[in-house]
């Protein structure tokens, strides 16, 4: 193959000293410089696609990157992955258990709120006035019973000193028969009284617990999503009147109870286990991923959508999960 090529260039070669050949001669020597250079470069391809190019051999970087995982470490489990929103455990829209108008709000959206912490008080000038008059009437009760029970300790007296008098033949039986009977009598009126006394005393805590229900009180700690009502309309437990009857004042969220809702598709439920870690990124920080775990799966689908639904926790809390936001999750499993 090189001698060919030698001998080629040699043909290609121009003597300067000779002159220049006659101008008709001049089209068929170009046709034979033009061939002799077609051929050398068809012989040089040749030579090109007879040797191979070597292939690079791969670097340290891919050639970790194709290895194995180590054993226990987390790897994707091929992609699963679902779309669910972020729910509250822990939420509630507060209420009045009865019906009254509202004279103070004490909440704004936002706001922390304690367990028992006062969110809203209602006019409760009636009930107010109903629980002072069985406080009246519990004590009118037990003056009574403390009544009863003189009269009985005289009528006792009134006994014994007759039943004295009739050993010395001074009583007659029918004295003695009457006080008798006097003693009786105030022995069941005192039991009379205890049992009004106890009747007041019920009443007055009834009313006490029913002035209570005119504070309207947080169920337990979180953050306010939502005021409702304002001072001056009326709030019931029921709904009534249409429009202008409101049945709650505020709704609050737990936000440490905040976890992830998705629905996996049934096909797939097998590969979903409590305690699987799973990887989530919000819609609204598409570069946050955040850690989470795999509490449960619901033990039921969904006949319309055949979907399982499947609760998972976060890992850790951030600010910036909030109730309702959309969330995509990718399910982790262990290498073997």
């Amino acid at each position: 193959m090189s001698d060919d090529k030698s001998e080629l260039l040699r043909s290609l070669r121009i003597d300067r000293e000779v002159d220049e050949a006659p101008a008709q001669a001049g089209p068929g020597r170009g046709l034979l410089i033009g061939g002799a250079v077609a051929a050398l470069a068809v012989g040089i391809g040749i030579g090109w696609i007879a040797k191979p190019a070597p292939k690079p051999a791969p670097s340290q970087a891919a050639a970790d990157a194709v290895g194995a995982p180590a054993a226990g470490a987390p790897i994707r489990a091929g992609g699963l992955t679902a779309s669910g929103y972020v729910v509250a455990r822990a939420r509630a829209t507060i209420a009045a258990e009865v019906t009254g108008r509202v004279v103070e709000v004490r909440v704004e959206e936002g706001q922390a709120v304690k367990k028992g912490q006062v969110i809203a008080v209602l006019d409760a000038s009636t009930a107010r006035a109903d629980a002072v008059t069985a406080e009246a009437r519990a004590a009118s009760a037990e003056a009574g019973v403390r009544a009863s029970e003189a009269e009985m300790v005289e009528a006792e007296r009134a006994l014994a000193r007759l039943q004295s008098l009739s050993k010395g033949g001074f009583a007659s039986d029918a004295n003695l028969k009457t006080a008798q009977a006097r003693l009786d009598t105030a022995t069941a009126q005192l039991a009379q009284a205890r049992a009004q006394v106890n009747s007041a005393r019920s009443e007055a805590s009834r009313q006490r617990v029913q002035l209570s229900k005119y504070e309207i009180r947080a169920p337990f700690s979180g953050i306010v999503i939502d005021k409702a009502a304002q001072p001056g309309e009326i709030i019931s437990p029921l709904s009534a009147g249409g429009g202008f009857t409101r049945t709650g004042i505020c709704t609050i969220v737990d936000m440490d109870s905040l976890e992830i809702e998705v629905d996996v598709n049934e096909a797939y439920i097998g590969r979903v286990k409590a305690g699987q870690k799973v990887e989530a990124v919000l819609d609204a920080y598409p570069d946050a991923v955040m850690p989470a775990t795999v509490i449960a799966t619901i033990p039921t689908a969904s006949r319309d959508k055949a979907t399982v639904r499947v609760r998972i926790a976060f890992d850790a809390k951030d600010p910036r999960i909030l109730p309702d936001m959309a969330i995509k999750v990718t399910f982790l499993e262990q290498a073997a």
